[in-house]
């Protein structure tokens, strides 16, 4: 499989990521960010089959470009079923994200598997940066999408208003469900560079 890292420093600073099977050329795109016009671009360039778009949490640095992309593509848009929940949130006016998307996302439960090619994505539920925070797994190839949930040498923050940030959870799912993983895992995050299970072990 082929991963592409797309890194924007502007201020939606992330991470995206092209996640795509090389013999057919169909894939996801896993975090967005906030800017269609160049994605389409690489795609396009590419020629890649994009089949849907995956989020592993609600706020907006990573998730503004998800409806252009999804209108021009003309595929779904898919995170975390706990995604909903901000929707009831008293504190979701003041919340990093778009409304739009989170209402209109489809869900994944934890532990759906999502096949792309020849490859396949485990959805791993893991909050604490967010309510709805989820990391994409792949055991084939030894690598995981994180999001803000895990970065090298560090984690995501749990103070951002209204996200239902919690600092033992997100401590917790990190050590039970990402740690756990092959130490030779690669793990892909919203933002920064790329880190191994092994090399995180030793800040827990």
């Amino acid at each position: 499989m082929i991963v592409q890292k797309i890194e924007f420093t502007d201020i939606f600073a992330a991470n995206c990521y092209f996640y795509i099977d090389e013999k057919s050329g169909q894939g996801v795109v896993i975090d967005p960010s906030a800017h269609a016009d160049k994605l389409l671009e690489i795609i396009k360039k590419n020629n890649w089959k994009i089949e849907k778009i995956l989020l592993t949490h609600s706020h907006l640095d990573h998730i503004k470009a998800v409806l252009a992309l999804s209108t021009e593509l003309n595929v779904p848009y898919f995170g975390s079923a706990e995604a909903a929940k901000y929707l009831s949130s008293y504190d979701f006016q003041a919340h990093f994200t778009n409304w739009d998307v989170v209402k209109n996302i489809s869900h994944l439960e934890d532990g759906t598997i999502i096949k792309v090619g020849s490859g396949e994505l485990k959805m791993i539920y893991t909050p604490g940066h967010t309510l709805d925070s989820c990391i994409y797994y792949d055991e084939k190839n030894g690598i995981a999408f994180t999001g803000d949930t895990i970065f090298k040498n560090g984690i995501g923050r749990t103070d951002i208003e209204g996200s239902g940030g919690n600092e033992q959870i997100l401590r917790q799912n990190i050590r039970m469900k990402i740690l756990t993983l092959p130490s030779q895992t690669i793990l892909y995050p919203g933002h920064g560079a790329p880190t191994t299970v092994g090399t995180e072990k030793i800040f827990y």
